[in-house]
């Protein structure tokens, strides 16, 4: 059974994409990010304010039991956390097996930002990442450096911008019929 690994900056779509995947080649889905909360007992924002080593490790534990613990007849659909591209030891535990295809979901840095930006606005706040002096500075950047590091690691990349969920998931299952 493949696993499909939705990745890409925070707020380019991969729960949406990857629930309307789920719709489309039938099998299973998984958030990384609401595994771990499950897992942990605590947000993720949490975890991160621990320390980004408190939170790489539990995310690597919860994608070792996804892949370990994974029963599906179709395909798993993973959506994994944005920094996923910065855990070199959750990346390994998606490719041990050879069984991971990387779908990198790429939006600009203007619209990710505009996307935090609102989240922030209805109460979500910033994200612990970017809790710096210059948070959109910040953003930009890590951004740019992650944006090549997705493109590297993908082996499918969707433009996410100006496109619905479901226009994302077709595209996407399009191109793995081939």
């Amino acid at each position: 059974m493949p696993f499909l690994v939705l990745m890409g900056p925070k707020h380019s779509g991969k729960t949406s994409v990857g629930l309307a995947l789920r719709e489309i080649l039938g099998g299973d889905f998984v958030d990384v990010d609401a595994l771990i909360e499950e897992r942990e007992g605590a947000t993720v924002r949490a975890l991160y304010r621990r320390g980004t080593d408190v939170f790489r490790k539990a995310e690597s534990l919860a994608l070792s039991s996804i892949t370990e613990n994974a029963e599906t007849d179709g395909v798993l659909v993973i959506a994994a956390g944005g920094g996923i591209i910065d855990n070199e030891a959750a990346i390994d535990t998606l490719s041990e097996d050879g069984r991971a295809l990387f779908v990198y979901l790429e939006v600009s840095a203007e619209t990710a930002w505009r996307r935090i930006e609102e989240d922030a606005l209805n109460g979500g706040g910033l994200p612990a990442f970017l809790d710096t002096e210059n948070p959109k500075g910040t953003h930009a950047a890590l951004h740019e450096r992650r944006a090549e590091a997705y493109k590297k690691r993908a082996h499918i990349t969707v433009d996410g911008e100006g496109r619905t969920p479901r226009q994302l998931a077709v595209q996407i299952a399009r191109q793995l019929a081939g």
